[in-house]
C-alpha cells in the first residue's frame, strides 16, 4: 500500500516537472520569436518614415536630422571605418561630387562607429567637404537596420605622425536617401564604394 502511494506521488512529481519544463520552453520560444520579429521590424524599408536621431560630428558639435528634414534630400551613408581603403574611396567620391550633390538639392552625411577624433583626422587628411557623424554605440545603425559588428582600433601615419583611430562598432556599407517628406526613398544594402555617389545622384535625378 505504501509502495503504491509513493509511486503515485513520484508520478505526480514527474508530471509536474514535465509541465513546468514545457511552460519554460514555451516561454523561451515565444521570447526568442518575439525578439526575431522585433529585429525584422527594425529593418528600414523604402517608403518608411526615416528615424529621428542626433549625434556628434567630426568637429564635436551636435547634428540633428530634424534640422534638415523637409528642406533637401538627405543622403545618409554608413561605412565600416575611417581611413581604410574602400571607405576613403567612397568619401572622396562624395567630396568630388559636392557640386552635383548641391545641384540635386541634397546634403550628405557619412556615419561610422569612429569616435570624433578619428573622424576629425579622416576629414582633415582627405579634405572632405561634408559632415561625418559618430555612431560609436551603433544606435543609429540599429535604427536604420544596418548590421554591425565589433569595433576596433587601427593605426595610421599622417605627415610623419602616428595616430590610433578608435571605433566603438563597425557598420556595414549601406546607403539611404530621405526625401523632403521625411520618407526613405532609396536603400542600397550592397553598396559599391567607388560607385555609390553616382548611383545615388542618378536615382535622385530620375525621381
Amino acid at each position: 500500500m505504501k509502495q503504491n502511494l509513493l509511486l503515485n506521488v513520484l508520478l505526480e512529481n514527474i508530471k509536474t516537472l514535465q509541465m513546468k519544463s514545457l511552460i519554460i520552453f514555451s516561454l523561451l520560444f515565444i521570447g526568442l520569436s518575439t525578439g526575431l520579429f522585433s529585429q525584422e521590424n527594425q529593418m528600414l524599408k523604402v517608403g518608411d518614415k526615416a528615424p529621428k536621431f542626433k549625434t556628434l560630428t567630426d568637429d564635436g558639435s551636435t547634428w540633428d536630422i530634424k534640422d534638415y528634414l523637409g528642406e533637401k534630400y538627405i543622403i545618409v551613408y554608413f561605412y565600416p571605418a575611417a581611413m581604410t581603403g574602400g571607405c576613403t574611396k567612397q568619401a572622396c567620391a562624395y567630396r568630388d561630387f559636392k557640386t552635383n550633390i548641391e545641384s540635386a538639392n541634397a546634403v550628405v552625411v557619412g556615419v561610422s562607429g569612429d569616435n570624433v577624433d578619428g573622424l576629425k583626422l579622416f576629414k582633415k587628411t582627405h579634405d572632405l567637404n561634408f559632415t561625418l557623424l559618430s555612431d560609436e554605440s551603433g544606435e543609429i545603425a540599429n535604427k536604420f537596420g544596418v548590421p554591425t559588428r565589433d569595433g576596433g582600433t587601427i593605426t595610421r601615419e599622417v605627415e610623419g605622425e602616428s595616430y590610433d583611430l578608435v571605433r566603438g562598432t563597425t557598420a556595414s556599407r549601406w546607403t539611404f536617401v530621405i526625401d523632403q517628406k521625411g520618407k526613405v526613398v532609396y536603400k542600397n544594402d550592397s553598396v559599391s564604394a567607388a560607385n555609390d555617389t553616382e548611383e545615388v545622384l542618378n536615382f535622385i535625378k530620375n525621381n
